[in-house]
């Protein structure tokens, strides 16, 4: 009787002791770069005349705009975002998911360029980056590009979009 009173404790016990449900297995590095699709080409003008020009992806959506350069581990040189907003308002970026140092550069419905957010920190929900005044177009390029070219406020741009894009997006002047 000792016996089976032991065997049936040592049976509660074991069983006591296994788990239900298996242990979730631990997150596997599925990091994959999301390619950079290009729509066309952006130029950076002063006075008219042409500064530089990177070839830019365009997010004119809701959806393509709140994703932005999220989960972009490789920006290619000589490239940045555009973003197209349907109307001139205060914009605010942040950097949530976004591995990358960017400048984040507000333009005004006439395309010239308002105010220039150098270097936004990878990461970060807080702080955002603010348009100093109302923005319908911003462009986002890895950071440092500003300072490299002497984009301050002022500079203008244009774009043009490569005729399968300009389909789906507004075209600058």
């Amino acid at each position: 009787m000792r016996r089976t009173v032991l065997l049936f404790a040592l049976l509660v016990l074991a069983g006591g002791c296994r788990q239900s449900d298996p242990e979730p297995a631990a997150p596997q590095n599925t990091e994959t770069s999301i390619p950079f699709r290009i729509d066309g080409e952006l130029t950076f003008l002063r006075d008219g005349q042409p500064i530089t020009s990177i070839a830019i992806e365009v997010a004119d959506t809701d959806s393509s705009r709140a994703r932005g350069l999220m989960d972009r581990s490789v920006i290619p040189p000589a490239t940045g975002m555009l973003f197209v907003f349907p109307r001139e308002e205060m914009q605010g970026f942040w950097m949530q998911s976004t591995p990358s140092a960017l400048d984040i550069m507000f333009f005004d419905a006439d395309s010239t360029l308002i105010n220039v957010e150098a270097n936004a920190v990878p990461y970060q929900t807080t702080p955002t980056y603010d348009s100093d005044a109302p923005a319908q177009f911003v462009v986002e390029t890895p950071a440092g590009f500003a300072r490299r070219y002497g984009l301050t406020p002022g500079v203008t741009i244009d774009w043009r979009l490569d005729s399968a894009a300009a389909d789906s997006a507004l075209v600058g002047s």
